[in-house]
């Protein structure tokens, strides 16, 4: 009798077990439809003709098939080959230099032995609550930092992220300090336990500061547009932003002047500049993907 209400209970947790993972498997995938379609969509109705798009709206398949917009887009192509240029490497080097600032930073301040660490916090928290604005911001920028139509306008603003730098020390203090204290018997610098231990420790966080990191600099376009007045200096979004605008400024030009215009494929050229700037940054996320829950510092030390 014992032996068979223990196999009805070990059937009954397989019976339950399997539920739970087919509710599972059903929410999530019923979650990541929820994220394709819209991208689907965008895709769709990139490849739509704008006379479509007016009369029908967005829809799951392609009515009227049109590359308009594209090449519209792509009438210079080594002006968008520049600002693609210009976004790619205004990414990778303020993401490099963001990432390993607040890392350094979170590193620093979690330190027990630090003894600044609570009043230099306090002025970082301070500055996520409170800040000057928009007006004194440009101003600053401008007038003493000499920000016009420098590359600095688009690298330094977005160097420094207090949430990331706590995200950074929250995540360091999940480092023993066995490791920092025996590397210091053995004579090594704080910088060398930094850069040869630490950060090695800290690749699951690197790839997730990272890849936030570089969404936030590839996604930016109001620097370029608040300090950048060359156009050969414009990122991948301001310059085409600013092809979009200047088509509705046509538009509503010739509307106010009674001209006849052909139909500008604003509808179709929004879809397709998305889909031009999101291409890129979406292959760089399997990269890190598997970074994110995966726990490098277990079994960093034995006994």
């Amino acid at each position: 009798m014992q032996i068979t209400a223990a196999r009805r209970n070990r059937i009954k947790i397989t019976g339950d077990r399997i539920v739970l993972n087919v509710i599972s498997y059903i929410a999530l995938s019923l979650f990541a439809l929820a994220c394709v379609i819209p991208f689907y969509l965008i895709i769709v109705s990139s490849f739509t003709s704008e006379r479509a798009i007016l009369t029908h709206g967005f829809s799951m398949w392609i009515r009227e098939f049109s590359i308009e917009g594209f090449e519209i887009i792509l009438t210079n192509p080594a002006l968008i080959a520049r600002a693609y240029a210009n976004t790619i490497g205004v990414t990778l080097v303020g993401t490099a230099v963001a990432v390993f600032l607040a890392t350094m930073a979170g590193y620093v301040l979690q330190r027990r032995d630090f003894a600044w660490r609570n009043p230099i916090m306090f002025i970082f928290y301070f500055t996520m609550l409170f800040n000057g604005g928009l007006t004194p911001y440009y101003i600053l920028c401008v007038r003493y930092l000499g920000f016009t139509n420098s590359y600095h306008a688009l690298l330094l603003p977005g160097m420094f992220s207090v949430w990331n730098m706590i995200i950074a020390k929250n995540y360091m203090r999940t480092i023993p300090d066995e490791i920092v204290e025996s590397a210091k018997i053995d004579g090594a610098g704080e910088f060398r336990i930094f850069i040869q231990l630490i950060l090695p420790l800290a690749t699951p966080l690197l790839a997730t500061l990272g890849l936030f990191t570089a969404l936030g600099y590839w996604n930016n376009w109001m620097d370029a547009m608040l300090f950048i007045r060359d156009r050969d200096m414009y990122t991948l979004q301001y310059f085409l932003q600013n092809m979009l605008r200047s088509i509705q400024a046509l538009r509503v030009v010739a509307e106010m002047s009674g001209l006849v215009v052909p139909v500008m494929p604003a509808e179709n050229m929004k879809m397709a500049m998305t889909l031009i700037v999101t291409g890129p940054i979406i292959f760089a996320y399997p990269f890190a993907q598997k970074y994110f829950l995966k726990g490098l510092t277990i079994g960093a030390i034995k006994g």
